[in-house]
């Protein structure tokens, strides 16, 4: 997987669409490229275990997001039409800038 560029951008919203979280949205946190996982707000919580230490004194159970597969989402598109999560394309625009576009109704998923 080393050296595959992704379609998905840290902080965009995306839509999951296989797994135990199938429908939830969330905005990504993280992502692994090279292990093609990414982890997402608020989905496919785990519970951790941690004795006490010196950054945490308390110890017991810690709720934290864990990873996912790439493949288990799609990226939510803002127009109203679409509203769900939808496949990208990548298109060049007339001034060379390489903007990622949504399938269904065409509008730039890039702003800025």
């Amino acid at each position: 997987m080393s050296g595959v560029k992704f379609k998905l951008k840290k902080d965009d919203i995306v839509e999951v669409i296989a797994g135990r979280e199938k429908g939830k949205k969330g905005k990504i946190l993280a992502l692994y490229p090279d292990d093609g996982m990414l982890t997402v707000e608020k989905l496919n919580m785990l519970k951790r275990h941690t004795k006490p230490s010196a950054q945490n004194k308390q110890g017991g159970i810690v709720e934290k997001e864990g990873q996912m597969a790439i493949s288990n989402v799609l990226l939510v598109c803002d127009n109203d039409k679409c509203g769900k999560g939808v496949r990208v394309k990548r298109k060049k625009l007339e001034d060379g800038k390489r903007v990622r576009v949504c399938v269904k109704c065409g509008e730039v998923m890039d702003k800025g």
